[in-house]
């Protein structure tokens, strides 16, 4: 997700998102992955921390977490931001969100206010950070949904975005999921496997996943499987040059089927194998696998 700098420049990642999203988790992530992290640095400050890092060219990875405490705070981090992005700085955003069901339940267990809640409801709190951020998750570089994420899965996700081999520019997460779940929200391409025929009528398949053997074999001998995947491999090369080009290196691409766990998963661990040959460092995510 981000290329070696140059002596005397410095690689910016801005960790933020809902309360509750995993922000934490994150941070030591990429700390352990070798990045320099300030967690819950004022935006104020940043300026002058990248200013001291350029001069002293001993940091040249910084990760920066911060939140939105009040307005105010929010829009001394766009003030930053602005002029983060100014100057050809490297600078990426990296935006974590879940849904409110599964952030009031953290807050519960955790037995922690919501910094914008106040005197009101816990989920008026996550309603007003949710406006305060809407801007700034429309721009950010990559946002990952940590709803149905374990701490050891995001840890997984950020390393996989912020891997040590910074050889490979573009970089893919090809996620399987369920549409009678939802579609991923943090889907930059979503695609539907749904007009393959459905491994679950067949009873010999019906357990399976598409992971093994008999349904994968099913779901790739139907004729329109190679055409599909074809299909989506060359729609991620026609738009890799133009990401590159706008500084977006990476790209999420669910593949959906009804419940996540035959056709999608199928099509995903083959288009991911495709991809890994032509040169895209590739992760697979099944969400729903296992849920049903």
């Amino acid at each position: 997700m981000s290329e070696p700098a140059a002596p005397g420049e410095v690689l910016v990642t801005v960790v933020t998102g809902m309360s509750g999203a995993g922000r934490s988790t994150a941070a030591r992530a990429l700390e352990d992955l070798g990045w320099y992290v300030v967690d819950n640095m004022p935006p104020v400050m940043i300026r002058q921390m990248i200013e001291l890092a350029q001069a002293s060219d001993t940091v040249n990875k910084i990760a920066v977490v911060v939140d939105a405490r009040s307005e105010e705070f929010f829009h001394e981090l766009e003030q930053a931001l602005f002029w983060l992005r100014q100057g050809d700085r490297d600078l990426r955003v990296l935006f974590l969100e879940a849904t409110d069901e599964v952030l009031v339940r953290r807050f519960e267990s955790s037995r922690r206010p919501h910094p914008l809640q106040d005197d009101q409801r816990l989920l008026d709190g996550l309603e007003r950070e949710r406006i305060l951020l809407a801007n700034l998750r429309g721009s950010a570089d990559v946002v990952v949904d940590t709803s149905r994420m374990s701490v050891h899965d995001l840890r997984r996700r950020i390393e996989a975005l912020f891997p040590a081999d910074e050889a490979i520019q573009l970089r893919a997460t090809i996620m399987s999921f369920g549409f009678k779940y939802g579609i991923p929200v943090d889907a930059d391409l979503v695609l539907d496997a749904r007009f393959l025929p459905n491994p679950y009528w067949i009873p010999e398949l019906r357990s399976g996943t598409g992971r093994d053997a008999p349904v994968h074999d099913y779901v790739l001998g139907q004729p329109d499987a190679a055409p599909f995947l074809n299909a989506a491999a060359s729609l991620i090369d026609i738009m890799a040059e133009g990401y590159l080009r706008e500084g977006k290196r990476y790209v999420t691409l669910a593949i959906g089927c009804t419940g996540g766990k035959h056709r999608s998963v199928a099509m995903a661990e083959n288009l991911s194998a495709r991809l890994v040959k032509v040169g895209v460092e590739t992760s697979v995510v099944h969400r729903d696998l296992g849920r049903e």
